[in-house]
């Protein structure tokens, strides 16, 4: 009788005490990126008026409340989006660009535009993030940012850690697209 009470008590604690579920989305707590083992810092939901357009999650080597903190840390990074409705490939990269202009200047975004211009090619080669693609933005030291959709490589990987940053700074940036999609990435409460 005991055993039987302690599979019930066991039974109906969460699953994964790091894992999160978001607009019917499931984050696993953990993650991989070549070699390194990620955690899952946060995730949230990605609203445009009154449309839920994606969910997302931020996994880094280590838990940073701070988006300054989860920008900077070294190594890999994964920024896994999960598209909740269709959007043209030229409509999501310009959101992309949008986010990153809103927080970099001028000088830094002229730095940036031919790593921009490859990734809006690898997006225009898919047409459009339609409803229930997965797309995974890795970042590892060395080799670049990794743009997977649906499982498979996309394209050549884009050079340069301050592009991977430059995009985390998106939603965790100074001015994200998002307050409360930069607070749930960070893990903090809504």
């Amino acid at each position: 009788m005991r055993k039987l009470l302690a599979i019930l008590v066991l039974a109906s604690l969460p699953a994964a005490a790091g894992a999160a579920e978001v607009a019917g989305v499931k984050f696993e707590d953990r993650t991989r990126v070549g070699s390194a083992d990620l955690v899952l810092n946060g995730a949230g939901l990605r609203k445009r008026a009154f449309f839920q357009v994606y969910a997302i999650g931020l996994y880094l080597a280590e838990k940073k409340p701070a988006g300054a903190d989860a920008i900077a840390l070294a190594g890999p990074k994964r920024v896994a989006i999960h598209m909740l409705r269709d959007v043209d490939a030229a409509t999501f990269t310009e959101a992309l660009t949008d986010g990153m202009r809103a927080n970099h200047d001028e000088a830094t975004m002229k730095s940036l535009e031919p790593r921009v211009a490859q990734l809006s090619a690898i997006m225009a080669e898919l047409k459009e993030a339609k409803k229930g693609m997965a797309i995974l933005l890795d970042w590892q030291p060395g080799s670049g940012t990794a743009v997977i959709v649906d499982g498979n490589p996309r394209g050549k990987q884009i050079e340069g850690e301050d592009f991977f940053r430059a995009l985390l700074r998106i939603w965790l940036g100074d001015k994200p697209v998002q307050d409360d999609l930069k607070r749930a990435l960070l893990g903090q409460p809504q």
